[in-house]
């Protein structure tokens, strides 16, 4: 992995020397937590209207191969920090409480948020944050990761309860008028009294760091809850999506999950125009890159009906799936002046790419021995200046090791089993669905997917290759 102390970084001065303080842009991150690629209109969404994404989508680009670092949360957000693929990075899955340490990031971590501080940018993090707790893995807490601020959750069990008890600021817990039955140590439960709804405060606090920084280079990482269902919630009540009210949709003729489901998406969309907004009159809007993302597929925690909603799309598998429809994401980039609006890229990336895309938009000195390729050209509309990655890496290790692989951004290679198991191969082009296994056809692609599988992730301690025969 690459590691670089934070005083190393600063005592090089992470500025490149062509990069000059106006030039450089603030960037935004917004994610959805679970939420699927065939859930925004502008994807093809049918029954949940998001006219604030859509119109988002239509000012900028959007994405339609963009993968997330992983198909379950941690390790996803991990990927997106460190700039580092599924196979390298530190939290290769989720943890819980068999061993926080192994879900947490350690010291000798850089990421994004430290390069960017380092390079001069104030750093929040607002939301839910799951690479890093108190006790013993508070190595990850977010401000011994570069941030100068938090708000949000610490660990994704709290994160269940969209009306919680307390949240975090920094490292001190902010109490709330929730009163819940808890179900563990680690805050999960469900809301019997729900006053305050967390995404809701997310929102205002996201708006009003953009208000208090805006004379000064930022990075804000807003870190969306919804459309995450209420685990704890389901199993007790059978509901898991527990929000303030039903919105537009509450006279539908719909189980309430799926009304849930459906108010969450569009209670996110309006956050979405809130900050657009305020940057718009603020006077930041040709001065922000804004990336609105999920960071996996969609869920089924709630119980909801995926046929009404096809949260998929065109894709199989949901969230747990290494199929696409677990890892490819929607995925928009907003900068009016620097990105073309209505513009539509079919280029391959993923969440490790956004180190090296910030890199070159503040002028900071990339770490190096990065899974990580700049996608700046791409959103410049310069496409001579555009680099791909030859292959894009995926690991699962819930009911057994699983690799997958994308190859020349085509080509999709899942291996499980064991490390001599026969690569199942996917055109994602003619077969986005991943129904026709090719390999027999093309034995010298799957060939070179599966050398390519033997060597795609560094050993971890934490996260061996635990390989478990198919049924």
């Amino acid at each position: 992995m690459a590691r670089f102390s934070l005083a190393f970084m600063l005592a090089l001065g992470m500025l490149s020397p062509q990069a000059r303080p106006a030039d450089r842009p603030n960037i935004v991150w917004v994610m959805a937590d679970d939420l699927g690629y065939g859930e925004l209109g502008c994807y093809g969404q049918k029954q949940i209207p998001t006219p604030r994404i859509d119109g988002m989508a239509a000012e900028g680009m959007r994405f339609t191969r963009f993968y997330a670092g992983a198909t379950v949360c941690a390790p996803s957000r991990s990927v997106l920090m460190t700039g580092l693929n599924h196979g390298h990075t530190r939290v290769r899955g989720n943890a819980g409480k068999a061993n926080p340490k192994a879900q947490a990031l350690r010291p000798d971590d850089i990421t994004v948020a430290k390069m960017l501080k380092a390079a001069g940018y104030t750093t929040a993090l607002v939301g839910k944050w799951g690479l890093g707790d108190t006790g013993e893995a508070e190595s990850g807490l977010p401000r011994r990761q570069g941030f100068d601020s938090f708000f949000g959750y610490l660990n994704q069990v709290h994160a269940h309860n969209h009306f919680p008890s307390f949240l975090w600021r920094n490292e001190e817990k902010v109490p709330l008028p929730n009163k819940i039955v808890a179900m563990g140590d680690k805050g999960g439960g469900y809301a019997t009294e729900a006053k305050a709804f967390a995404d809701d405060l997310f929102a205002d606090e996201a708006i009003r760091f953009v208000m208090d920084n805006k004379e000064r280079p930022f990075f804000l990482y807003w870190s969306m809850v919804i459309p995450h269902a209420n685990n704890e919630r389901r199993s007790a009540l059978g509901n898991g999506a527990q929000v303030p009210d039903f919105g537009p949709f509450a006279g539908k003729d719909w189980p309430e999950q799926d009304k849930g489901h459906a108010a969450m998406i569009h209670r996110m969309d309006g956050y979405v125009g809130r900050l657009l907004d305020t940057l718009r009159e603020s006077g930041l809007g040709r001065k922000t890159l804004v990336i609105f993302t999920s960071d996996n597929g969609p869920h089924n925690e709630s119980n909801h009906n995926l046929g009404r909603f096809n949260p998929s799309g065109p894709f199989s598998g949901i969230k747990r799936s290494l199929t696409d429809g677990g890892i490819r994401v929607p995925f928009i980039a907003w900068m009016p002046g620097m990105v073309k609006a209505g513009s539509v890229s079919d280029h391959a990336a993923y969440f490790g790419d956004f180190m090296a895309t910030a890199a070159g938009l503040a002028g900071a000195q990339l770490p190096e021995g990065l899974d990580s390729i700049s996608i700046e050209p791409v959103l410049r509309g310069d496409t001579k200046a555009v680099k791909s990655h030859e292959f894009l890496y995926w690991e699962f290790h819930e009911g057994g090791f699983q690799q997958a692989a994308l190859y020349q951004g085509r080509w999709k290679g899942i291996r499980s089993g064991s490390p001599a198991s026969p690569i199942r191969l996917y055109d994602t082009e003619s077969d986005p669905a991943e129904k026709a296994d090719v390999a027999s056809r093309h034995p010298a692609i799957a060939s070179a997917i599966g050398d390519y599988l033997k060597t795609a992730r560094s050993e971890s301690p934490d996260w061996p290759a635990q390989w478990k025969a198919s049924r």
